[in-house]
């Protein structure tokens, strides 16, 4: 094992575990903290696989903006921040289910996926923004739309769901 795959296995071994921490956190900004964690280290690991603009783009707007506006939506709503103990005592073994369930899937579907890709570095510019826009935008542009639209109906439905929350409490 070389050093530069010891590296990736240790980012990628402090991100599940930051992830583990982030949802099964009972405090929530300390969810929102290790959620930087695990966004950072993913990051790393961008880092390491040579992908230098996708890495930076991880760091300035995961890390850098999306963290930085939940932690304000935190503090800013009436949100309770402090320990809740009814977020994980009664709904565990059917979450826990339901989260292998969809690792097995993901991990089937990635297997399934990337099984027959056959990349030719030797002539792109790793981690630049040219090869990284090329490839999204000519090989990937289908499942870069399909989750446009899935980022577009989890948007809707957080508002739709936030509304009916307000109408509960007046």
């Amino acid at each position: 094992m070389t050093w530069v795959q010891g590296i990736f296995l240790l980012l990628a071994a402090l991100a599940v575990a930051s992830a583990l921490l982030v949802v099964t956190a009972s405090n929530m900004v300390h969810a929102a903290l290790w959620l930087v964690v695990t966004l950072g280290s993913v990051a790393g690991v961008f880092l390491v696989l040579a992908a230098e603009f996708v890495a930076w783009v991880q760091v300035l707007i995961y890390v850098g903006a999306v963290v930085v506006l939940l932690l304000f939506a935190l503090m800013l709503t009436r949100a309770p921040t402090g320990r809740q103990d009814d977020l994980n005592v009664r709904r565990v073994l059917p979450s826990a289910l339901v989260a292998l369930l969809v690792a097995v899937l993901l991990c089937v579907t990635v297997v399934a996926g990337f099984s027959d890709v056959h990349l030719d570095l030797d002539k792109a510019v790793v981690g630049s923004a040219s090869v990284t826009g090329g490839t999204l935008f000519k090989t990937w542009v289908l499942p870069f739309e399909v989750l446009s639209v899935l980022l577009l109906a989890a948007l809707v439905g957080a508002i739709v769901l936030s509304r009916l929350r307000g109408r509960g409490e007046d």
